[in-house]
This record gives C-alpha cells, structure tokens and sequence, in this order.
C-alpha cells in the first residue's frame, strides 16, 4: 500500500516548468517579501509633493526671452511699486503737426508709447517689411543729404514706419548712415536694413518734396501705397534743378555784390565783388567736375575775390578792397552746415554734431587758406593792406537794408529754393538785418548778442511759416541768416594772420567762430519757441530730455 502524501495533490498544470520571465533576476524568489517601493513613489516620503501642489515647470532655454537673469534673486528684487494716480497715459492729438508728434514718441521709451494711431484693418497683412524698411531708408537719404536735422530725419522715417503698421520700430541717423530696425515681438527676431549716404546736395525744392511726401504717407485721410510712394520718390529723384548752373554763378556774384554794399562799398565795389565771386564760383565748378573733393573747391574759390582786392590795393585806388574780398567770402561760408550741425547737438545727437562740426572746420580752413594764400603774397609784394572798411555806423539804412535783403534773395537762389518761399526768406532776412543793426550799431550793443536775437527771430518766423506750410524749416531760415555770417570778422583774421600779426588774427578768427555759434544757437531757440505757439502734444508739457541724456 502507498503512503499519500501530507498535502494536497497538486494540479497538473503546477507541476509545469517555470518560464524564462518567471526565472528572471529581478523576480524575487518564492517566499521573499517584495521590496518597498522607492523612496519617490512612497506617499509618505517628506520629499514627495504634497497633494494639489503642481510641479515647477522645467527652466527656459539659454538665451530665451523668458528667461531670468543669471545675476537675478527675487529677494534683492525692487518692490514694485504703482503711485497711486497710476501711470500717466500719452495722448498723442490728431491735429498737432506730425513732425512734434513723431518727435515725442521717439522720446519715450518703446514699453511707454501708445498703440498705433491708425491699425490696420482686420484681415490685411500690410505690405512686406523688407518694402517697408527700403522706402523708409531712401526717403530718409534724401532728407540727411538735403541738410535736415537728424532728429527730423528720425520722426520722418519713424512716421513712415508707424503710417505702415510698423510701430515697433526703431530709427538711427548718424553723419553718413541710416538705420531702422524692426522687431514685431519679444520673441521674433528683429530686421534691420541700413543705408549709407555718399552724396550730399543742395536742393530745398527736392527737399520741400520728400516733406510732402513724409505728409501725404503719415495722413489719415490719404492711403499711399507704397508702389505710389516708390513712384513719387523716382520723381523726385529725376526732378531738374530749378535753376540752371549759369543762374547760380550770377546769384553768387549778385550775393557778394550785396555783401559789400552792406558793408559800406559803392557800384563800382559791387560789380568788383560780384566779377571776383563769379570767378571763384567757376574754379568751384571746374573742380567739381574734375572730381576733387570739396575742400579744395572751397580752397580755389575763395583766391578770386582776394586776388581782385589786392589788385585793387595795388592800383591804389578810392575803392574799398576790405569790402570786395569781404563780399566774396559770404557766398561761401558754410552757414547752412553750422546751423545743422549746432542743432544736432542741442537735440542729443552728438556724434553727428560732432561730424558736421569737423566738416565746417574743413571748409573754413579752406576758405583761409585760399584767401590767406593770396594776402601773403600781397604783403610779399608790397601791397599795403590795412583792417579798413569795417562795419561801421549806419549811414545809409535804407541801402543798406536793400542790400541785406538782396543778399538774402540770391542765397535762396543758391539754396535752389522754390520760387514760392524766395519771397519769405527775403523778407525775414530783412527783418533780421534790422534788429542786428539796431542793437549792434545804433545801439553800440554786443555784436554777438545782436546775432544771437536777430538769429532767434529768424528761426522763430522759419518755424512758424514752415509748420503753416507743413514742410522743412530750411528754405525759410537759412537763407535769411546770409545777412549775419562773419564774413568781416573771417577776412580780418587772415589779414591780420599774413601780416604776422597772430594774437590778433586768433583773437579775430575767435569772434568769427562766436558769431557763428551764436547764429546758429539762436536760430534753434527761435525753433523752439516757435513750438510753445503751436498746440503739441499733452506728453510734451513732461516729456522726457531729448534722447541719449540723463532726462533731467
């Protein structure tokens, strides 16, 4: 008999081979407890998150816009503060002229300026960026070569850019490049274009056009594609010159003529100064043409008018040499280039102050040289050249101011000026010449604060007509400033220089450069005070410095 075994009989499909994952070395053996679960997953770990607390989301990327700062600790943080007014919101008026309007934003910072004044509609792309970007740099070359201000040429391109959808943009002007970029988020990659302006030239009438056109764009009422704008701004660019080469050779003449008229010369010494002013003016040209740089055309044409003084000294007649070669100079002392320069650096922009500065420098120097070429070797000779035929008492007023605004007409010849506003540039000129003589001759007051009043209004009757006309203030102002450039003061320095006598051709050349300076602060101020007249924004009355100071 068999014995039975103590337990039960097993199942059949027990007694099977035990498969390969059932012998695995991670299968505790039979009649081991399992392990306890990691420390993670165990409930009641003092490392695990309590119930309802979400996890820290996984740290931005190197180089994300999200990102914090490396240096940043939210404990050194600044408490943020709200007064309790809030934050004043800008209000930009509709009808206050484009240009203070585009000045005031580019003075805020990019997180403080309004949305754009007039979005796009709903479902309209707006034209390419690239297009955009292009249209923008061109018409600001033409602004920058036609002698604007850098902060004008800033709101202008700024305006084109905003008039287009482009709000966040961001414009750059310097002496010989342009630049705008665009970034449409935080997180987009910004495009920049840039442009670099090789050609300078005068023409106030091109000028007067691209402000129209910088209007027409920024005009709520008008939609200027910019096809259309491509096409006005090739127009522009074909344009003639309204006045043809040998009517600007007769302006300058005509001009240094005047010029010496004013300063006390008769007929005779007005068509001497005017032959002697129209030579140079043709050296210029000959130059030119050749390809010589500018500073040796300034240099040729200042050698006629003081080669026809010294001849006339020479003769030893009655006339006045002093007047012939004094006239000659103001035709080409660089006045337009000094005020430019001078108002670049009261609004901020410094290194283009700093450009156009170093270029009037080199253009005096040529101016100098070429007339101190001549006077040298005059004294050399024998010629007997003496500081005569200052400015002196007004004898003859109404001549004299016949002559100032002669002068003033033939500069905005010279300018290329549209006939409409000659009329204007004229008449202020006139008035300019007035107050200087008033003050500095029948009054015996400063000559320099003669200027300076006599330049202040001539800015602030410019700024007035020009925000009228809703152009550039250039075609009324510089040419009506032709009247106080220090031509005299220039000439008595180099003669005093080729006499040798040099402490007193510094000390004169010094009184020309204040002159100069004081020209052109005063044209500036008068600009300035012509805005206080005009309704401005809301933002102006506390609006920041110009861009690039502290703000104080």
């Amino acid at each position: 008999m068999v014995a039975q075994p103590n337990g039960p009989e097993e199942a059949p499909e027990d007694r099977k081979p035990q498969s390969d994952e059932a012998r695995s070395a991670f299968v505790p053996p039979a009649g081991v407890a399992p392990p306890e679960p990691p420390e993670e997953e165990h409930p009641t770990s003092e490392f695990a998150l309590p119930d309802g607390l979400a996890a820290e989301p996984a740290p931005e990327q190197e180089g994300s816009a999200f990102a914090p700062p490396s240096t940043y600790s939210a404990k050194s943080s600044p408490p943020a503060f709200t007064p309790a007014y809030g934050i004043p919101q800008v209000m930009l008026p509709d009808d206050a002229p484009w240009q203070d309007r585009m000045r005031t934003m580019l003075r805020l910072p990019l997180a403080e300026r309004p949305v754009p004044e007039a979005p796009r509609k709903a479902g309209e792309s707006g034209p390419p960026v690239p297009r955009v970007l292009d249209l923008t740099l061109r018409i600001g070359e033409l602004l920058l070569a036609g002698g604007e201000g850098a902060e004008d040429v800033e709101a202008a391109m700024f305006a084109i850019c905003r008039s287009y959808g482009l709000d966040r943009c961001e414009p750059t002007v310097t002496f010989t490049l342009l630049s705008v970029t665009y970034q449409p988020s935080l997180v987009d990659d910004p495009v920049t274009a840039n442009r670099t302006v090789r050609r300078r030239g005068t023409d106030y009438t091109r000028l007067a056009a691209v402000y129209q056109l910088v209007a027409d764009i920024n005009d709520p009422d008008h939609e200027v594609a910019p096809e259309e704008a491509y096409r006005r701004l090739a127009e522009i660019r074909r344009n003639r010159h309204p006045y043809p080469g040998w009517a600007l050779t007769l302006a300058a003449g005509v001009l240094a003529g005047a010029a010496s008229v004013l300063l006390g010369g008769g007929p005779t010494v007005f068509f001497v100064a005017a032959l002697g002013a129209m030579l140079g003016d043709r050296l210029a040209w000959l130059f030119a043409g050749r390809g010589l740089p500018e500073f040796y055309q300034f240099l040729v044409a200042a050698m006629p008018p003081a080669a026809v003084g010294v001849a006339l000294s020479v003769a030893h007649t009655e006339l006045r040499p002093s007047a012939v070669i004094t006239g000659g100079l103001f035709a080409l002392i660089p006045g337009r280039a000094l005020v430019a320069a001078v108002q670049d650096g009261l609004t901020g922009f410094y290194i283009t102050a700093s450009a156009r500065l170093l270029e009037v420098g080199y253009f005096f120097v040529a101016i100098v040289v070429g007339v101190l070429s001549v006077l040298y070797l005059a004294v050399q000779f024998g010629a007997e050249l003496n500081p005569e035929g200052a400015l002196r008492a007004v004898e003859r007023p109404w001549v004299q101011l016949a002559a100032s605004m002669v002068l003033c007409a033939t500069f905005a010849v010279l300018l290329q000026q549209s006939r409409a506003t000659v009329l204007f540039a004229t008449l202020n000129g006139g008035v300019a010449w007035v107050v200087y003589a008033s003050i500095a001759v029948t009054a015996g007051g400063s000559a320099v604060m003669a200027t300076a009043v006599a330049a202040g209004l001539v800015g602030l009757f410019g700024q007035l007509a020009a925000r009228y006309h809703h152009t550039s203030s250039l075609p009324y102002v510089t040419a009506a400033i032709g009247p106080l450039l220090p031509g005299s003061a220039t000439y008595f320095g180099v003669l005093a220089i080729a006499q040798n006598n040099l402490d007193q051709g510094f000390a004169s050349l010094a009184k020309a450069a204040a002159l100069a300076l004081a020209i052109a602060i005063g044209v500036n101020l008068g600009g300035e005070l012509a805005r206080l007249f005009m309704q401005a924004p809301r933002a102006a009355a506390a609006r920041r410095a110009a861009k690039r100071t502290r703000g104080f």
